[in-house]
């Protein structure tokens, strides 16, 4: 269902983040005295892969190449720079890009090298040194110099704050050699910073310091339709702004043999075109429009699929499970607005949402309640606190709900009529506790003001599901509107933090991180462009992200990672939505994908490729 849109630097560019906990080390490469120097990095053990591996085992090395393959995109955009707070970048830019490691969907919080043959860091974590491969190179020929990953770190946290934010520890970037590059951090003990920094998208230094075609500055702090310079698998071959985009795959790829890369990246072309709502989008599929689709309404998996092509066996339909940490997507209240300050108001917003009746009547009893911002793994609080977590729980005992230590956080049930009654009354007394009262069938405070609250949205599909939970509001005396916008206006006003509730998702992996300061730090709060789009500023929050970026081993990442839960939850700042343990995706029966697909991803661009026998099967039955 509908998530808030994240800008092209969330695809892709910036992988998730994550706190490291072993780094292995790769047993060549080594001189007497050096650093180790390690081939891969994994923050949950080692990696599964030696420093001598020929492929990974989740592709087919000999894939064969070809194809265009068409998707669709929802809005529209007017930027191809993907690293810019203004405009709206278009879909699918990562991909021209390559980052100095890159990461395994197969393996939880793992990073190979790309750019970087390998990298290296003392004991302390103070620093951390890459050695480019003599080999990289830009689209244009040009080596990939250290020279341009110096420039990337300090142009990329100019340019956008999330990137500030993201390695705002990260204080230098120079080049120590002919083909290596070290950063310097301001902190010790981090164990994340190595592994954040081999995420970095490297740009061309000699194209953005140049003039363009007009003769104006290149500037990436601003939007821009110019075809910007990659390295990445793909070019962009054409687009028309607004409305589509067209990638091709670069043959000459200067990684295309690499371990890393064998097997990947095989579609000849990638084609985006732009839909204002899903519902034309996917009769462009039906019709075989569009080839490739991933379905995220239950109604429409339930009762959509019942076309001409999907009888017939042209379109295949399946669930595909993904191992991943569950996100928690929600209904964000917005904390910068005054009326959603009080917990007592929030949590009142949760009892009137009555999960179990939409699931019923909207979507198909396929869904299962969120209970967590890290559902599905051993970071999820659970019961009560106790041991390590109970500890560091104490150190901020002042700070934090009392809950926190008395009651395992559960989210309000509504299996009989008689539940919900018992929410809804509940809920009128927290928001009578919190000084709102019934006037003119408006609750109201003391000052005259009328608890209002916009829902904004961007899928007119989602109406729906806010509908009725509006209806509950309103017999609490809530006045509920709701608003859809474009997906320019809407990007505008999530940036700008200009809404009161929107529905947002925060992806979050096996070992959280720095990542976390984005999310709810204090900082980000006030940062336009960053993902802290409830608005937290809690103290006790920002010493729980400091404890998991500094934790010294697992057992200390999860026992905060369980402490952060339990405060997130119960300071009532969402109103948790629901999960599904599967990606539910249709396909033209055109294509082939290895026996074995990645754990974490259906990774469809990556490691699929077009069947030509299949194609010409398709081809000739549809042609009959």
């Amino acid at each position: 269902m509908q998530a808030r849109l994240k800008r092209s630097i969330g695809k892709g560019l910036l992988a998730l983040a994550i706190a490291a906990l072993a780094l292995h080390a790769g047993p060549g490469d080594l001189e007497a005295g050096a650093a180790t120097r390690h081939h891969a990095l994994s923050l949950v053990g080692e990696p599964r892969f030696g420093p001598d591996f020929e492929h990974f085992d989740w592709v087919n090395p000999d894939a064969p190449k070809g194809g265009t393959v068409r998707q669709w995109a929802l809005g529209s955009f007017d930027s191809l720079n993907a690293f810019s707070v203004r405009g709206n970048p278009a879909t699918g830019l990562a991909l021209i890009y390559d980052t100095l490691m890159t990461t395994s969907p197969d393996e939880p919080s793992t990073e190979y090298g790309l750019i970087a043959e390998w990298v290296s860091y003392p004991d302390d974590f103070s620093t951390v040194t890459f050695r480019l491969r003599p080999e990289a190179r830009f689209h244009d020929g040009a080596p990939i110099r250290p020279e341009d990953v110096v420039f990337s770190l300090e142009a990329l946290k100019k340019a956008h704050p999330h990137y500030n934010a993201y390695y705002r520890n990260v204080v230098r970037a120079e080049k120590t050699g002919e083909h290596e590059v070290t950063f310097t951090f301001d902190q010790k003990g981090n164990r994340e910073l190595p592994q954040i920094v081999g995420q970095l998208p490297v740009l061309p230094k000699h194209f953005w310091e140049a003039k363009g075609a007009g003769g104006e500055q290149r500037d990436l702090s601003r939007s821009s339709l110019e075809v910007p310079l990659g390295s990445g698998p793909y070019r962009i071959k054409s687009f028309d702004a607004g409305r589509s985009i067209v990638y091709e795959r670069v043959n000459d790829w200067w990684a295309k043999d690499l371990p890393v890369s064998k097997g990947q990246w095989n579609f000849d072309e990638l084609s985006f075109t732009y839909f204002r709502d899903r519902v034309p989008a996917f009769e462009a599929f039906k019709v075989g429009n569009i080839d490739f689709w991933r379905e995220t309404s239950a109604k429409n998996w339930a009762t959509s699929y019942d076309f001409e092509a999907l009888r017939r066996g042209h379109v295949k339909k399946e669930e595909i499970a993904v191992k991943t940490v569950t996100p928690m997507q929600a209904f964000v209240m917005n904390t910068r607005r005054n009326q959603l300050q009080d917990p007592r108001v929030r949590r009142a917003f949760n009892l009137a949402f009555d999960f179990e009746w939409m699931n019923r009547n909207l979507f198909f009893d396929q869904y299962k309640r969120t209970e967590s911002y890290f559902g599905n793994s051993e970071l999820q609080a659970t019961g009560l606190p106790t041991g390590r977590e109970l500890e560091i729980l104490k150190e901020i005992e002042k700070e934090v709900p009392p809950e926190v230590f008395t009651t395992e956080w559960k989210n309000p049930v509504n299996v009989t009529p008689e539940d919900q009654r018992n929410n809804l009354r509940q809920a009128a007394r927290l928001l009578a506790e919190a000084g709102w009262k019934p006037s003119g069938g408006v609750l109201t405070n003391a000052a005259g003001e009328q608890l209002t609250v916009e829902f904004l949205l961007v899928q007119p599909d989602f109406e729906r599901v806010v509908l009725p939970f509006k209806t509950n509001l309103e017999r609490l005396g809530v006045r509920a509107s709701v608003r859809i916008v474009d997906t320019s206006q809407y990007q505008r006003r999530s940036d700008t933090f200009d809404y009161d509730i929107i529905v947002d998702s925060f992806p979050q992996s096996i070992s959280p991180g720095n990542e976390q300061r984005n999310f709810w730090g204090s900082a980000a709060a006030g940062t336009e462009g960053s993902q802290n789009s409830i608005g937290v500023r809690n103290p006790a929050v920002d010493k729980l992200i400091d404890k998991i970026i500094f934790a010294g081993d697992r057992a200390e990442l999860v026992a905060a990672t369980r402490a952060l839960d339990r405060v997130l939850l119960w300071n009532h700042y969402v109103i948790p939505q629901w999960h599904t343990p599967f990606d539910r995706i249709a396909t033209w029966d055109m294509f082939g994908r290895p026996e074995k697909l990645p754990e974490q991803a259906v990774s469809f661009m990556r490691v699929w490729w077009m069947d030509p026998d299949a194609q010409k099967k398709l081809a000739m039955e549809r042609g009959r």
